[in-house]
């Protein structure tokens, strides 16, 4: 195949690339390509050089396969040249994901959604969204989903790699001034914070994404949970709510979930259920740490939810950046050529 990364040199776009080679993804030719600014630099790939092209400006012709994390607004613009080329898009910012003519795809959860390909893109989910499909989707066709109550614990690589900066550097300076964070209640003792809301650096904020212009007090990573969800498990009145928070760790999201089912499931079944689903590790402990690099998604802490009739509670890892993005993008790559 003939495959295009747009978005490479970005944290998306480096894993895609790994993951290409480690994958032995039949890549016949590839081209590498990013925003203007990044334009003429080059990198190595299978120990060759690649330029890096303008997304921008860039003849898309030839390509079969384009691997987007260029954003969504480089999605929205690029699209219709993209797909104009006869290239497939499979992007992996929010731009179309709740199209209606746009499969929103976990290949391990519903990749028969792939034979409906009416624009010529495949949306990949968000990363959030991503760790939680391949547990909630066998779970629901054993026992019936009704609803979900999500609390999501982030990573600051989520942010992208000025988040990443934003950790690193308020731990550095505070490791510096030697803060006694047991005492000094003062915030003016951390560095100033430019891209989260409040310091992130050992502390927790509950925001994730931007405040909703509406009623509802959501931010835009708690709608796209609960709106995704419903899409790619094809459950549209499922009951869903979140609340995502924002936490000190570089990589790997975490989620608790609490569920309700249409009939009784115990925690022991559960565990026989995701023991033989794809994409999914059982782990008395799952954590970011344990999840990074890893391509299944930890579950544990399974229990009874007592709060509801047919309840159950779980805690959920997995790596936002690989799994969480890269590695579902080449999954869904895969899934289209061996079809």
């Amino acid at each position: 195949m003939n495959v295009a990364v747009v978005g490479a040199t970005g944290q998306v776009g480096g894993v895609m690339l790994r993951l290409l080679k480690e994958r032995s993804f039949p890549v016949k030719n590839l081209r590498v390509m990013a925003s203007t600014r990044s334009a003429g630099r080059t990198i190595i790939w299978a120990d060759e050089t690649y330029e890096i092209e303008d997304a921008a400006t860039a003849n898309y012709k030839g390509i079969d396969i384009a691997l987007f994390s260029a954003g969504k607004d480089a999605s929205k613009q690029l699209a219709p040249k993209v797909t104009a080329a006869g290239a497939i898009m499979i992007d992996n910012s929010s731009a179309w994901r709740m199209d209606p003519k746009v499969p929103l795809v976990v290949p391990e959860v519903n990749a028969h959604a792939l034979h409906n390909l009416n624009k010529g893109i495949v949306a990949n989910p968000n990363c959030t969204t991503m760790v939680a499909m391949p547990v909630l989707k066998p779970l629901s066709q054993a026992a019936g989903l009704q609803r979900v109550i999500y609390t999501s614990y982030q990573a600051v690589s989520g942010g992208g790699l000025a988040g990443v900066a934003e950790l690193d550097e308020q731990v550095r300076q505070i490791a510096n001034k030697a803060v006694d964070l047991t005492y000094d209640n003062n915030t003016t003792s951390f560095p100033k914070p430019s891209v989260f809301a409040a310091p992130i650096a050992f502390n927790v904020i509950p925001e994730c994404g931007t405040r909703l212009d509406d009623d509802s007090n959501e931010t835009s990573e708690e709608r796209k949970l609960a709106e995704e969800s419903r899409k790619i498990l094809e459950l549209p009145d499922l009951l869903v709510s979140a609340t995502c928070a924002r936490v000190p760790v570089f990589t790997g999201h975490c989620l608790a979930i609490n569920t309700e089912f249409d009939a009784p499931i115990e925690p022991e079944q559960a565990h026989h259920v995701l023991a033989k689903a794809e994409g999914v590790s059982m782990n008395n402990l799952p954590t970011p740490l344990a999840a990074t690099g890893i391509d299944k998604t930890l579950v544990g802490r399974i229990r009874v939810d007592p709060t509801v009739k047919n309840g159950l509670a779980l805690f959920l890892a997995g790596d936002n950046l690989r799994k969480g993005a890269a590695l579902n993008a080449i999954q869904i790559a895969e899934a289209l050529i061996t079809a």
